[in-house]
């Protein structure tokens, strides 16, 4: 499948696709502002129930009539929390306190069934469908194929790309190390270091025969022209977005984005128990000075959200998970618009640069 064909199936006038973001942060106002600007729009909703993500779902589609993608977490993770949380209980307990949350409690249970979410994105009959940390089970994804759904995965190697087009998938995003929010590693043996996007891109493309989208890092023209010269067929940028007036993070968050460097961030599990690219603050310290293990995935996610969501609202940026990729000197606070038509022209600039130079 040709880069042309690729892009007419998302209805995307440029190659770029807004990466599908958690936790309030693609509101549907974020989702179709891109779809109406000729990128592909996502919706992030891997800890939504499946009824709030049929009514995100139907608020999208009365702000826009172009498809869009919606995105959750393959399945695999622990539906029982199978150590003890009392020592994490502990010492989150002051941190709440800061915070302004309630007495930290180990919540009935972590996140919404994937059973569940899966049966609701099959019903509602969504053009595009993505995923990541994993594989689709067979049934779900021949039940979207027969929808005519195109199908998204997410690779962080060879090995995993290599398995997502053998599962079925239509595309596949490289995410490369500079990205921003939780890694989609599902077969790597070292989640904790992860490939470059330069390094990972073009052994993706020259190892599989679908479309492969670029992640990581990508926050200008210059970086998407680069990802199509390593042979993507398109962008996915979510970092960028997450400044956009649009975007359903709080001020605070925007504002220790936008006081962070580019040396800032770090891969950790310390908020969710799965390794993440995010600003490292006070919460990552506390962890790594106590030498404190977190939980499994998505429980220690689940034991630390109430803090995190108290803490945005008290603008304390050091209890806030704050993902971010590593570009952040090139942040853009403007809508969602006017970033993808500056994209738009800064790549016909790059490109008419680089035409001078092979004069």
């Amino acid at each position: 499948m040709d880069s042309q064909h690729f892009l007419s199936r998302f209805g995307a006038t440029l190659p770029i696709v807004q990466a599908p973001m958690a936790g309030g942060s693609n509101t549907p106002e974020l989702v179709a502002a891109c779809c109406n600007a000729g990128a592909l729009g996502s919706l992030g909703v891997p800890y939504t129930e499946p009824d709030q993500i049929a009514k995100t779902i139907a608020a999208i589609r009365k702000l826009t009539n172009r498809p869009f993608n919606v995105n959750i977490f393959a399945p695999g993770w622990k539906e029982q929390l199978d150590v003890d949380p009392e020592k994490m209980l502990e010492f989150l307990r002051p941190l709440y306190s800061e915070a302004g949350a309630p007495e930290p409690k180990l919540p009935a249970k972590a996140m919404p069934r994937f059973e569940e979410q899966a049966e609701l994105l099959i019903l509602e009959k969504l053009p595009i469908v993505s995923f990541t940390m994993g594989l689709f089970p067979e049934t779900v994804m021949q039940a979207l194929k027969a929808n005519g759904t195109f199908v998204i995965g997410t690779a962080t190697t060879v090995d995993e790309a290599l398995a997502l087009e053998a599962s079925g998938v239509d595309a596949i995003v490289a995410q490369g190390a500079e990205a921003g929010g939780h890694r989609g590693a599902f077969l790597s043996a070292h989640p904790e270091s992860p490939i470059g996007t330069m390094a990972l891109v073009p052994q993706i493309v020259d190892a599989v025969r679908v479309p492969v989208i670029a992640s990581g890092g990508i926050m200008d023209g210059r970086g998407i022209v680069a990802a199509l010269a390593l042979g993507a067929s398109a962008v996915q940028m979510g970092t960028a977005f997450l400044i956009c007036r649009e975007s359903g993070v709080s001020d605070a968050y925007k504002q220790a984005m936008l006081n962070a460097k580019e040396d800032q961030t770090l891969v950790t599990n310390s908020f969710s128990g799965r390794y993440a690219r995010l600003i490292e603050n006070g919460y990552v310290r506390e962890m790594r000075r106590a030498n404190m293990q977190p939980l499994p995935f998505p429980w220690q996610n689940a034991m630390t959200g109430p803090m995190r969501k108290a803490a945005e609202k008290k603008n304390n940026a050091d209890l806030m998970a704050i993902y971010a990729g590593q570009g952040l000197r090139m942040l853009r606070p403007v809508t969602a618009a006017e970033l993808i038509a500056n994209l738009g022209h800064e790549m016909e600039q790059c490109v008419t640069s680089l035409c001078s130079h092979l004069r």
